[in-house]
C-alpha cells in the first residue's frame, strides 16, 4: 500500500471513526506526508495508531491527537495561530494548511532548522519560525485567532490568554504525571476551561539553552 492510500485509511480509521468532523482539519490530514515528517528507520510505521520518537527526547504526536487539537481551535482560512513546540513540523504542516498564517516557537535550535527546512521544501510558505521560548508567546505578534501548546506545561499558562484574540481557543496539555488537554475559551473578559481527555506528552520547556 503506498502512502496516499496509508493516508487515506489513517483518516478513515482513526479520525473520521473517532469523531473528527471538521472537513479542513481531515482534508489537511489527508495531504501533509506524516511519512516524511519521522526518522527514516520509523518510516513503516509513521501512519500507525501512535506517537512515534524524533530523536532529542521528543516526539511526533499520535495522528489522532494532532487532528483533535487542530480542530479544537475552530479555525477559518483567514486565522493566524501561534504553536508552540515545533517539534518535527507535522503539527505545524497541518495547522498551515488551516490556516493563513502559523508563528511557530520552538526551544530546540536542532529541531527547529531540521523542521524548517523540511517545511520549505515541502512548500509551505505560510509559516514563520521562532527559536524562542514558548513560555513568553509572541506577544509582539498577538492576538492570535488560536494557541496550540505541543507539549505538556506544568501549570496553566494562563498569561498565554492575553496574545489570544477574544472568543477564540487556546488548547494545551497541562500537568506532569497526570497530564489532561484543556481547551481555554477567551469570552467576555473572562475565560472558560474544559477538560478534554488524559493525554501524555513530554513536558514544556522553559529556557532556551545555552
Amino acid at each position: 500500500m503506498n502512502e496516499d492510500s496509508l493516508r487515506k485509511t489513517m483518516v478513515d480509521q482513526q479520525l473520521i471513526a473517532r469523531g473528527i468532523h471538521d472537513l479542513g482539519v481531515l482534508k489537511a490530514m489527508r495531504q501533509v506526508p506524516r511519512h516524511l515528517f519521522v526518522p527514516e528507520g520509523q518510516r513503516e510505521w509513521a501512519y500507525a495508531d501512535g506517537p512515534l520518537p524524533i530523536g532529542m527526547g521528543q516526539t511526533i504526536s499520535q495522528p489522532f491527537m494532532v487532528a483533535y487539537m487542530t480542530q479544537c481551535l475552530r479555525l477559518k482560512p483567514s486565522d493566524r495561530v501561534l504553536e508552540i513546540g515545533t517539534g518535527c513540523g507535522y503539527q505545524t504542516a497541518v495547522l498551515a494548511q488551516c490556516c493563513s498564517q502559523v508563528f511557530s516557537l520552538e526551544i530546540r535550535r536542532g529541531l527547529l532548522n531540521s523542521a524548517q527546512k523540511r517545511l520549505t521544501e515541502l512548500g509551505f510558505l505560510n509559516i514563520e519560525f521562532h527559536w524562542a521560548n514558548g513560555l513568553d508567546g509572541l506577544p509582539e505578534k498577538a492576538p492570535f485567532d488560536g494557541i496550540l501548546i505541543a507539549a505538556a506545561a506544568q501549570d496553566p499558562p494562563l498569561h498565554l490568554l492575553e496574545q489570544l484574540a477574544e472568543d477564540r481557543v487556546m488548547v494545551c496539555p497541562e500537568g506532569t504525571f497526570h497530564q489532561e488537554l484543556v481547551c481555554y475559551t477567551k469570552k467576555n473578559g473572562s475565560v472558560e476551561r474544559e477538560t478534554q481527555f488524559p493525554v501524555r506528552f513530554v513536558p514544556l520547556l522553559g529556557d532556551l539553552p545555552h
